[in-house]
């Protein structure tokens, strides 16, 4: 039996898009580039942020769950 580290499969530091917008103390959704395709989280911010825009992974809560912040345009 072997143990998986899954930090290489961390989304943390890769850029992604929002999909659900984010509103302020509560989840919202983000798409990002991972693995080699795309996968969907659950993305926090400590402020609201719109639909499409583009963000940086900041953090991870836990598998599924993100910490975002907007990318400077």
């Amino acid at each position: 039996m072997s143990v998986t580290d899954d930090s290489a499969q961390s989304p943390v530091g890769a850029v992604g898009r929002i999909t659900v917008p984010i509103p302020a103390g509560g989840p919202g959704e983000v798409l990002v580039a991972v693995r080699g395709g795309s996968e969907a989280y659950a993305a926090w911010s400590d402020r609201p942020i719109g639909t499409n825009v583009r963000v940086l992974v900041t953090d991870r809560v836990s598998a599924r769950s993100v910490v975002v912040e907007p990318l400077p345009e």
